[in-house]
């Protein structure tokens, strides 16, 4: 199973670059937040000349921040070696350079396991993750998933994640994605993916199939733009992603 997947959970297929350079492959089992949160708080997470742009149609529309929920299953080097796992949650905001049309999923701020902080884009702080998951049949065929993520790092800053849902029948796609960081703007990774997502829940779409979720974040970045006025517009289960990673070639 080497030809694999990725969340944050913004979309945008592009070309693929003539020359590049492997990176690593991995596995995990994603769920994916878009929230609509103050747009002067999410810019503060933004680098001089970009700006935000959010969805305007599906099931994210109208959401400026995307919360993923990773939880890596296996790792692969780009020789293809066994490397250990990381989990976390990244904060992604979906964003374009001023003067251009390209939206493209910036990744800004995030707790993460220590072998994966500051990670690739530089903007993770290493956390304690316990993360309990539940899921149950009941005698009506129906299956719920359960989901609890506590995550402490050091500063106060905390994400405290419950979500409980009715699992239906994902829908698999491919997709070739081109992820920015925040903390250094020219810098890329380019992610080929093959994943199974199912929207649970979505405001524009009046989709609702989750019976229980809650969202607190708190910390420096992470308090500004969870004060209680932000609104949860979507919730995508991913239960698998196979994600292959490559860098360009200059």
């Amino acid at each position: 199973m080497r030809t694999m997947l990725s969340l944050a959970f913004v979309l945008l297929t592009t070309p693929a670059f003539a020359q590049e350079k492997a990176a690593g492959s991995n596995i995990d089992t994603r769920i994916g937040m878009g929230f609509k949160v103050s747009d002067a708080a999410v810019r503060k997470l933004l680098p001089e000349g970009w700006e935000i742009s959010p969805a305007t149609s599906g099931p994210n529309q109208g959401a400026n921040l995307n919360v993923t929920m990773v939880n890596m299953q296996t790792a692969y080097d780009a020789e293809g070696k066994p490397t250990t796992p990381y989990r976390g949650v990244a904060f992604t905001v979906p964003a374009k350079k001023k003067g251009t049309d390209a939206t493209v999923p910036l990744v800004a701020a995030g707790l993460f396991t220590s072998n994966y902080a500051p990670g690739a884009y530089g903007v993770f702080l290493p956390a304690r993750i316990t993360i309990d998951h539940k899921t149950g049949t009941g005698l009506d065929g129906k299956t719920t998933v359960e989901q609890t993520w506590q995550l402490r790092a050091d500063g106060g800053h905390s994400i405290d994640i419950h979500v409980q849902y009715v699992a239906g029948v994902p829908t698999v796609s491919k997709v070739e994605q081109r992820v920015y960081s925040a903390a250094k703007p020219d810098f890329f990774r380019i992610y080929r993916f093959e994943q199974a997502t199912e929207v649970v829940r979505s405001v524009p779409m009046n989709v609702d199939r989750v019976s229980r979720v809650s969202f607190k974040a708190t910390g420096d970045k992470f308090g500004m733009l969870f004060d209680g006025s932000e609104q949860l517009i979507s919730v995508t289960a991913i239960p698998w992603y196979s994600r292959h990673v490559a860098l360009p070639a200059y």
